[in-house]
C-alpha cells in the first residue's frame, strides 16, 4: 500500500545546511550563491576538521540544520547541485508527509540533514539515532502500519551513508528498499582530482582556504574511486598502488577499506541486491580515469579505451555496485547532469514507480544529448558550450541561460553542424547561471539537460 512505509531522504555532500554555535554558516538561498561561498570562506578555518579525526566527531559546535532548497556549490570541492525542493514536493503526492510538530501525529517522510564533513562511517552510525525512533513512532499506529519498514531515497553521497547504515549498523532488518540517484557506489575521479590538485586558482585568496578545508574531510576521501582508475602506460592502477600528490596515503588506504567493507557485507547478504534501485545519469562527458602529469592529476573521459560517459560527476563505471555490470538491466538510466538528477522528471517518475510498485509512464525521451559546460568561468571570459547529437540524428536545439532568480539572460537556437553545436555566451554577469539544452518544439524527443556554471568575479 502506498504511504505505509517510512521514506528517509538523504542529500549528497554539501546538501545540508550547517550551523556553527547556532549561527548558519552554510545555507545558500536563491540569488546568493557567490555571497554564500564568500561567507563560508570566512568561516572555513573554524570548520576545518582536525588531523586524525577518523570516524569521530570533533565536538566543534557544528550541527546540520536542513536540506538545501536551492543551488549549492563550493567551487572545486564538488559539482554544483540544485536544491531538494522538487523531490520533497513530489513525495507528499504519493502519500508521504513529515511530522508537523512534537505533538502532531507521526509522519512517514523524514528528510535527514547531516554534517557532510564527517566520515560516512560516523554518519551511518548517527543515522540510526534518527531513523529507528521515527520508524517506531510510525509503527505505533498499528494496523497496516505495524509492519512498516524504511525506504531510503538518496542523492549522491547520501546513498553511501544509507548503505553503511544498512549493511554495517543493523539497518538491514528494517529496510525495504534503497533508491539512489547519482550515488558514486565505487567512487568518482572528480574527488581524486579535487583532493590532488586543490581548488581553482581563479578563486584567489579563497583557493588555499578551501583546499585545506577539503583535504580535512573524511567524507571526500570516501568518494575516491575504489576501482582501478590511474593510467599507467596502458594498465590501470588503484589509488593504493601509487603515490598521489597532495593525498595522505593512510587516509587513501582507509577509504579503500571503507569500500571493501561495504562490498563484502553486501555480497554476504544477497537480499541487498534485490532491494537496491540505482538511478544513474548518462550521456554526459565525465572523468572516468586519470593520469599523473607534472605533479598533478589529469582527468580522462575514457575507461579502457572507451568513453562510458556518466552524469558529468559520477562516471558510469563508478555508478553501480561492483557486482552490477554497467550494462545491467537493473540500472535506471536518465540522461542529465549530477546536480540536476534528483530534480529530473524522468528520474522522479522512476522514484515514484519504485515507491508505488505500480506502472507509471516514465518521461524518458528517445534521444540523449551530450552536453559539456564548465563549472567555473572567470568574469570577462566567454562561457563555451558544446552539444553533441547521436550519429545521424537531426533535431532543433535551444540553449537558454538564466540567472539565480530565473531571469532569462540569453537564448539561442544554433543549427548543429555534423551533429554538434559549439557556441559561446559572452558578457555574463558574476553569479550562478543555469544552462538548459532542450528541443525547440513541443514533444521533442530530446532529453532536456540542465547544468550550472559559476561566473566568478
Amino acid at each position: 500500500m502506498t504511504g505505509t512505509d517510512l521514506v528517509v531522504v538523504l542529500p549528497g555532500i554539501l546538501g545540508s545546511t550547517l550551523r556553527h554555535h547556532g549561527k548558519l554558516v552554510w545555507a545558500p538561498s536563491g540569488g546568493s550563491v557567490l555571497r554564500a561561498v564568500a561567507t563560508f570562506g570566512r568561516s572555513v578555518t573554524d570548520l576545518r576538521l582536525p588531523d586524525g579525526i577518523g570516524d569521530d566527531h570533533p565536538g566543534d559546535g557544528v550541527e546540520p540544520d536542513g536540506l538545501m532548497p536551492d543551488l549549492h556549490v563550493l567551487p572545486g570541492l564538488w559539482t554544483p547541485v540544485k536544491g531538494y525542493d522538487r523531490l520533497l514536493d513530489r513525495l507528499p503526492t504519493l502519500g508521504y508527509h513529515e511530522t508537523a510538530g512534537p505533538d502532531a501525529p507521526a509522519g512517514n517522510l523524514l528528510p535527514v540533514a547531516y554534517d557532510w564533513r564527517l566520515s560516512i562511517r560516523y554518519t551511518g552510525r548517527w543515522l540510526a539515532t534518527l531513523v529507528e525512533p521515527a520508524l517506531e513512532r510510525w509503527r505505533a499506529q498499528g494496523g497496516a502500519y505495524a509492519d512498516a519498514r524504511v525506504v531510503f531515497v538518496c542523492h549522491s553521497m547520501g546513498g553511501l551513508v544509507a548503505r553503511w547504515y544498512v549493511e554495517k549498523c543493523g539497518g538491514a532488518e528494517i529496510t525495504r528498499k534503497l533508491i539512489t540517484l547519482g550515488t558514486p557506489y565505487r567512487g568518482a575521479v572528480k574527488a581524486l582530482v579535487q583532493l590532488a590538485n586543490g581548488m581553482p586558482a581563479a578563486l584567489g585568496p579563497l583557493a588555499d582556504r578551501f583546499t585545506g578545508f577539503a583535504g580535512s574531510l573524511p567524507a571526500l576521501y570516501h568518494l575516491l574511486p575504489e576501482y582501478a582508475c590511474l593510467d599507467n602506460g596502458g594498465d590501470l592502477l588503484k589509488t593504493t598502488e601509487t603515490i598521489l600528490p597532495g593525498l595522505d596515503t593512510g587516509r587513501v588506504a582507509d577509504a579503500m577499506r571503507f569500500h571493501t567493507a561495504l562490498r563484502d557485507a553486501e555480497a554476504a547478504r544477497p537480499a541487498s541486491l534485490a532491494a537496491t534501485h540505482a538511478i544513474v545519469g548518462t550521456r554526459q562527458p565525465t572523468a572516468s580515469t586519470a593520469r599523473l602529469a607534472g605533479g598533478r592529476v589529469e582527468p580522462l573521459n575514457t575507461y579502457r579505451g572507451g568513453d562510458w560517459h556518466g552524469d558529468s560527476t559520477v562516471p558510469l563505471v563508478g555508478a553501480a555496485r561492483a557486482d552490477v555490470g554497467v550494462d545491467s538491466n537493473t540500472l535506471r538510466r536518465v540522461p542529465d547532469k549530477h546536480g540536476n538528477l534528483h530534480r529530473n522528471r524522468a528520474a522522479l517518475d522512476e522514484v515514484e514507480g519504485i515507491l508505488t510498485a505500480k506502472p507509471v509512464v516514465v518521461r524518458a525521451p528517445e534521444v540523449a544529448l551530450w552536453v559539456d559546460v564548465p563549472e567555473l568561468v572567470p568574469a570577462g571570459q566567454p562561457l563555451p558550450i558544446q552539444v553533441r547529437l547521436p550519429d545521424g540524428e537531426r533535431h532543433g536545439i535551444r540553449i537558454t541561460v538564466t540567472d539565480e532568480s530565473g531571469r532569462l539572460l540569453d537564448a539561442r537556437t544554433p543549427a548543429p553542424i555534423r551533429g554538434a553545436v559549439v557556441t559561446e555566451f559572452t558578457d555574463l554577469p558574476p553569479g550562478a547561471h543555469t544552462i538548459e539544452v532542450t528541443g525547440i518544439r513541443t514533444g521533442s524527443p530530446l532529453a532536456p539537460i540542465t547544468a550550472t556554471t559559476l561566473i566568478w568575479p
